[in-house]
Formats: C-alpha cells, sequence, structure tokens
C-alpha cells in the first residue's frame, strides 16, 4: 500500500467541498450555550447584532443544520489557495525509524501563511453583503491579522487590527505585511481605546494579550459606524469555517483507504484543532471509529491540561458574553517569553466540551522541546513549520516514537496550520540559546481564576 501513496495527494476542483460540516449537529451533549452577561440567559440574535455580522451570528447560535453551504463567493477566493495539500511525512518516518505512517494537512501555503485565511474569507464576504464598510479585530502572533488584511483587501473592506504587543515587537514583518494589504495596525493595549487606558493605567509595562486585544476591537466595532467585530478562533462559526480542512483531509485519505488511528493538532482558541478533527469526531461520535485525537497547548497557556471548566469572558474587560470553556481566566497574561501564538486564555466551547466527556485528550509541551520538534521535521520535510504547529509536530513525533517501541504500524495524522517564515525572531532565540521555558505555577494560575465570574453556573 505504502509505495502506492503520492508524498503530496491533492483533490480536483470537482472534490472540493461545497460546504462546511457543523460537528455540533452530531453532538448528542451539545456545548453550554452561550450567556449575556447581565441577565445570565442564553443570548438571543438582538443581543450580538451589535457587534457581530448577522450572518455569522445565525451560524454561531446553530447546533442542528449538519452542512451549511459555501456560498459561490467564498469558493472562489478557496480556489485562489485551496486545496491544501495532504503529505506523507516519508522522510520524517524515516529518521524516526518507526513503522508509523505519518501524515500532515499544510495550511501554511497561502500569502498569510497559515489556516486562518479559511475563515477570514468567510467573515469579510459576509461583512461585505451586509453593506458593512469596516471590521475590526485582535490578532496574537500576527496568523489572523495577516489572514484578515488580505481578505479585507480582497473584498474592499477597511481594517483595523489590535495586535498583542509584545508580538507586534517581536514580528515586525507581519505587521508589515498586514499594512501592505492596508490594514492599519496597532500594539494592545493602546491608549486608542478605554479598555486599552485601563489595562495600562493597572500595568503600564504590560506585554498584552490576546484578551486585551479583544476588549480593544470590540470597543472600537461598538462605536464605529458600519463596522464590526470578527474573531479568528474560539467561537463556533469559526470553527465551522474552519471544516474545510477536516472535509479535504478526510476526502483525500478516503481516496487511499487510509483510516488515521490518531490525529493531532495544536490548540490555542481551538480553530485548527477543531477544523482538522471535525468529520473524524463526527464519526467517532456516530461509533464508527476508535480513533484517539489529541490537543498539543503551551505549557505557559495550559487553558485545556490545567484549566477549569467554566463560564468566562473571552476579553480582559470582561465586556463579551459568557462562554462555558476550559479556561484559566481572561485576567490571566501570558509570559512575554512566550514565542508564538496559542496564547488565548480559553479554548473553543466545543472543543471544551469534548475534552470534558472523554472525546479528546489534552497535553501540553514546553517551548524549548517544541522547537526541538520544529527542527527536526524540518530537516526532515524541507518545510518550516510555525511555533504554534510544532506542537503538534512534537505531538506526533512521540506518537511515533511510541510506535517505534511497541513495534505497532499505526497511522499518524497532524495538522502543519502554518508556515514560520514570520516567526525567525523565535527561530533566532532558540537557535542563540536565549529561548527559555516558563511553566506558570499555581499562584500565577491562581490570579487568573480570581478573574472568573462569580455566577451561580460557576459554583
Amino acid at each position: 500500500m505504502a509505495d502506492k501513496i503520492p508524498t503530496r495527494i491533492y483533490l480536483s476542483e470537482e472534490e472540493m467541498p461545497k460546504f462546511w460540516y457543523n460537528l455540533r449537529a452530531d453532538m448528542k451533549e451539545k456545548p453550554d450555550p452561550i450567556l449575556h452577561p447581565g441577565t445570565l440567559k442564553p443570548v438571543t440574535p438582538e443581543d450580538l447584532a451589535p457587534v457581530f455580522c448577522r450572518e455569522l451570528i445565525k451560524q454561531e447560535l446553530d447546533d442542528t443544520t449538519r452542512l451549511i453551504p459555501i456560498p459561490d463567493g467564498i469558493q472562489e477566493f478557496y480556489g485562489a489557495f485551496r486545496p491544501s495539500p495532504l503529505i506523507r511525512a516519508y522522510y520524517l518516518e524515516k529518521i524516526l525509524d518507526t513503522p508509523a505512517e505519518i501524515y500532515y494537512k499544510f495550511e501554511g501555503t497561502n500569502t498569510s501563511g497559515s489556516h486562518k485565511l479559511n475563515s477570514a474569507a468567510a467573515q469579510a464576504y459576509y461583512a461585505k453583503e451586509e453593506g458593512l464598510t469596516s471590521l475590526t479585530t485582535e490578532t496574537g502572533a500576527g496568523q489572523w491579522g495577516t489572514a484578515l488584511a488580505m481578505a479585507c483587501g480582497f473584498y474592499d473592506l477597511a481594517l483595523t487590527v489590535y495586535m498583542v504587543k509584545v508580538s507586534s515587537e517581536q514580528k515586525p514583518y507581519r505587521k508589515a505585511l498586514m499594512e501592505a494589504y492596508g490594514a492599519r495596525l496597532i500594539p494592545s493595549p493602546s491608549n486608542t481605546t478605554e479598555a486599552g487606558k485601563k489595562i495600562l493605567a493597572k500595568d503600564p509595562d504590560t506585554g498584552g494579550s490576546l484578551g486585551c486585544a479583544i476588549s480593544e476591537a470590540v470597543e472600537t466595532a461598538v462605536k464605529t459606524d458600519k463596522c464590526r467585530y470578527v474573531l479568528g478562533s474560539v467561537l463556533n462559526h469559526v470553527l465551522l469555517h474552519q471544516s474545510v480542512i477536516g472535509l479535504e483531509t478526510k476526502t483525500a485519505l478516503d481516496k487511499y483507504g487510509i483510516k488515521p488511528d490518531i490525529i493531532i493538532g495544536c490548540a490555542g482558541g481551538g480553530s485548527n484543532l477543531g477544523g482538522l478533527i471535525a468529520p473524524f469526531m463526527g464519526e467517532k461520535l456516530a461509533g464508527k471509529s476508535n480513533a484517539r485525537f489529541i490537543a498539543v497547548e503551551p505549557a505557559s497557556c495550559p487553558s485545556f491540561t490545567r484549566g477549569r471548566y467554566a463560564y468566562d469572558f473571552g476579553d480582559t474587560a470582561q465586556t463579551t458574553p459568557l462562554i462555558r470553556m476550559m479556561t484559566i481566566g481572561s485576567g490571566y497574561i501570558p509570559s512575554p517569553n512566550h514565542a508564538g501564538g496559542l496564547r488565548f486564555h480559553g479554548m473553543s466551547s466545543i472543543m471544551s466540551k469534548l475534552y470534558k466527556d472523554g472525546y479528546l485528550e489534552a497535553r501540553s509541551e514546553v517551548q524549548t522541546e517544541v522547537f526541538d520538534a520544529a527542527i527536526k521535521f524540518m530537516k526532515a520535510e524541507g518545510i518550516l513549520p510555525a511555533p504554534e504547529s510544532s506542537h503538534a509536530i512534537k505531538g506526533a513525533i512521540d506518537e511515533a516514537l511510541i510506535c517505534k517501541k511497541t513495534g505497532e504500524k499505526k497511522v499518524i495524522l497532524f495538522g502543519l496550520s502554518g508556515t514560520g517564515f514570520m516567526d525567525m525572531t523565535a527561530y533566532m532565540a532558540y537557535n542563540n540559546k536565549t529561548m527559555s521555558d516558563h511553566i506558570p505555577s499555581d499562584e500565577e494560575l491562581q490570579k487568573g481564576f480570581a478573574s472568573l465570574p462569580d455566577i451561580p453556573q460557576n459554583r
């Protein structure tokens, strides 16, 4: 079988997904509803209308529609960078001397360098269709901001991006690329919003967090005419759009009769992970698969492995609706020496529910060992991975080495969610041995937990 499988498996135009897959429709136990922070009742479309686009609100609250058509206007944009390749990691298998078969879905072939463009295209399209003229957002490592800048450039929308301050300092080329597409980039926290001013007054030297940046982006959106806020991870509609990753992957594997035993994704807010595993998890929920699913997150921001399953705000200023998720608290600020993204304090409600119900495993990794894995992968496969994606690489290598010890020939699939060409500052720190590992103490995490809302659902 192995000699019949090409190194790169592509789909034809006819095989491309025409629908997004809504995993929630196949979940017998649904994620808990999003709550209004004032009434503590499930949010309505009217509650979300000042912040989000109408069609995205509809998708966010839809727990029952299994397949949602991808509009022609989005499919046309997808055609510029999809399908992405599914690659058999023959060379990595060889250097690991493992009987395992390793496959990875590479989402870094577009100019933004990551999977984020899948949802950015959809959200910008719906904003344009609604008659909006501008959008605001946040970005951590910069992949989402870059992707949305590309999409807004394509659909002719103005964009303001609040980028986590420490990331904007570490990644000037991301800033340059966003600005080349016409976006306005503001390091966060900033003095341009009331939320930013309050955060700076409390901690003038903070490096920022995604929670801070979200607060600023939401505030700007609600104060600006014909403007809405869009988010690159965590929310249900984002995972819906990212399901094209898993749908393409499954179609490609099915062509060769390949069934993955282990599926691994990096985990920050859950979009790449959720998109990759969606159709495979659907089979598991239906009792048609025994595959294992593994989320790999950074030890410095461990929402799965050390977080609490609770209702929490999505932002530091505590202005968003409440989402029940695995969280370390909206008040938690990741260590500034954390080199990649994956720095959000909480996890998708869908991924969190699957984790709590035992369908999804999770582990955390320190960044120096993640970069060790990235370099090993790069030398074998010839692709420079993003720091975020390298968490999944670490997980895949670990599982392949277990197969080496046991002699089991398992099929391992992981998501290579982006390229690392704009993360060279991190690679320089690794090469110079100035990169360090930070594992937060229980006391540090407690500061984040202290910010959890004191509501009956959390008691």
